[in-house]
């Protein structure tokens, strides 16, 4: 039997939200084990000079506990 474990990261890219994304996961890659899946819980973006400025992204990330 498989324990898992669920963290909420936060990211954010001024290229995409799919950028955001692979961002969060390789950063947490550096310190978390055994990343089984990520899911998107939200999207967002900041706004600068009435454009958009940072695309930012709340994940919910899965590991399997040792």
């Amino acid at each position: 039997m498989a324990i898992m474990k669920v963290i909420e990261i936060l990211a954010e890219s001024s290229e995409s939200w799919e950028d955001a994304t692979k961002k969060a996961i390789t950063k947490a890659s550096d310190s978390v084990d055994n990343i089984r899946s990520a899911f998107v819980q939200s999207h967002s973006v900041t706004v600068k000079d009435g454009e958009v400025d940072k695309f930012r992204v709340n994940l919910k990330v899965t590991f399997e506990v040792k």
